[in-house]
């Protein structure tokens, strides 16, 4: 199980809310039916926030409810408050994935609350629930984990903080995001090694944005201290509005080439996933797409077309 990595593809959710262009819903099934055959068994699908903050996810329910076609595939869905939460347990979702800053200037701007407040929503969304008799996973994606552009700094203690209060709260996984590519590999280790030491093996998840290129080398980063669930975007589409300049998130193609070449197993076809982002594009036409493999192609040598 070591030499096996999860990708969980984030387009459907953290790439559209990110770009102006609204993608019918027939195309999403499209695109969730073809990872699926491509072996991406992850995905974020949605989020369940108001139709008119972000007309992009607005039709999050049918997408999850086509996703549940898949028998092995894992759908989450992002949630910003208790509301969101409870909609998510009734789609039947997999996972519910709730941001908590570790920047107080980050968390004002995204969420309006102080990451305490978004604390108090992790053990309200754990007694829905509860209350639900659902099993849903809750999952804390840290954002700004590694700095942010309005803050700075963000203290490493502040983030093995807010990891320990959101477990103890009911939360079951924990990831960090770089949200605004500002992360290096030696922090990475760094950092991740200590909020492993806080919550052990529940610290589960890197997700690194590719703004200033490190992406790639911080996920080599994220592997040499145990990290086996990553997740990344489809022609690196998608980003944070407060990251002025940024490129997006690493690409799923990218990340999926690079654990190949490295003897890690993913159970996805790269050929299959290549055809995906053309059309992913197409139906995007004037978007920016990010990622290097599809332009240079895969090097006859590479196991991936063995």
């Amino acid at each position: 199980m070591n030499s096996f990595v999860t990708l969980r593809d984030v387009g459907l959710r953290d790439g559209l809310q990110s770009i102006p262009s609204i993608l019918p819903t027939a195309r999403k099934f499209e695109w969730i039916d073809a990872a699926y055959a491509a072996g991406v068994h992850q995905m974020e699908v949605g989020s369940f926030v108001p139709a008119h903050l972000m007309p992009q996810l607005a039709d999050t329910w049918d997408v999850v409810v086509h996703a549940k076609r898949h028998e092995h595939l894992q759908t989450t869905v992002l949630v910003p408050n208790l509301k969101g939460a409870e909609r998510a347990i009734e789609s039947g979702a997999n996972a519910l994935l709730l941001p908590i800053s570790a920047s107080a200037e980050h968390s004002a701007a995204n969420v309006k609350k102080t990451p305490d407040q978004m604390l108090e929503t992790v053990a309200a969304i754990a007694t829905a629930r509860s209350a639900a008799g659902s099993k849903i996973t809750i999952d804390i994606g840290i954002s700004t984990a590694f700095g942010c552009t309005i803050q700075g700094d963000v203290p490493e203690s502040e983030v093995v903080r807010i990891a320990k209060a959101a477990v103890a709260a009911g939360a079951d996984e924990i990831g960090l995001a770089d949200t605004v590519g500002y992360a290096d590999p030696a922090q990475v280790k760094r950092l991740i090694s200590k909020v492993q030491d806080a919550v052990g093996a529940r610290c589960r998840t890197g997700h690194f944005h590719d703004t200033r290129g490190l992406a790639l080398a911080n996920t080599v980063a994220a592997l040499d201290v145990g990290i086996r669930y990553f997740d990344a975007s489809l022609g690196g589409i998608g980003g944070c509005p407060h990251a002025p300049g940024a490129s997006g998130n690493v690409s799923t193609e990218d990340v999926v080439y690079l654990l190949d070449r490295m003897g890690f197993e993913t159970g996805i076809d790269l050929s299959q996933l290549l055809a995906l982002r053309k059309k992913v594009a197409e139906w995007l036409s004037g978007e920016q797409f990010n990622g290097s493999i599809w332009r240079a192609g895969v090097p006859k040598s590479s196991s991936v077309f063995a």
